[in-house]
């Protein structure tokens, strides 16, 4: 048997993107910092989103049934940090500038792309709810120029991944 500490020992080499996941509904913004998003399908354009079921906000999403990926780029980490804390969702949601796509979920104006999500299904797997997301609006930043770095995760510590291209 493997134990758990054993896992995340070995996951932590794992690199991986970081997003910060909102929605919003009748109880407000609501977000977290996430590693857990892949791509399932490109048709239907589909995103699967993990979120631990212990999490403060976890309900909100459930309830709202809808979410925005925003991905991070390099000059995001005090975001991500934010939105992993013990903050409230007001004081999480001060961070970055916000606006919102077609489901009305906080869009991070500057991220390197964002999806917009209705939850279209949800699975339970130990401690984690599987979010099958299908995906009704996309808004990439264009505003970088080519410039941007993307925010990823790697043996418990923030790195910047990508390449600075030269016209």
């Amino acid at each position: 048997m493997i134990e758990a500490t054993d896992f995340r020992n070995a996951m932590a080499r794992l690199t991986t993107a970081v997003s910060v996941i909102t929605t919003k509904g009748e109880s407000g913004v609501h977000g977290f910092t996430a590693s857990a998003v892949c791509s399932v399908s490109d048709s239907p354009p589909t995103l699967l989103v993990c979120m631990n079921q212990a999490a403060r906000s976890h309900g909100h999403f459930v309830d709202h049934k809808t979410l925005c990926v925003n991905v991070l780029g390099a000059q995001h980490e005090q975001i991500s940090n934010a939105f992993a804390s013990k903050l409230c969702s007001e004081e999480r949601f001060q961070q970055g500038c916000w606006t919102t796509l077609k489901t009305g979920a906080p869009m991070l104006e500057d991220a390197l792309v964002s999806f917009d999500c209705e939850i279209e299904q949800i699975q339970t797997v130990g401690t984690h709810s599987v979010f099958m997301c299908r995906v009704v609006a996309i808004r990439q930043n264009e505003q970088q120029g080519g410039q941007e770095e993307s925010l990823v995760y790697f043996n418990r510590a923030y790195h910047q991944v990508g390449q600075v291209q030269f016209a």
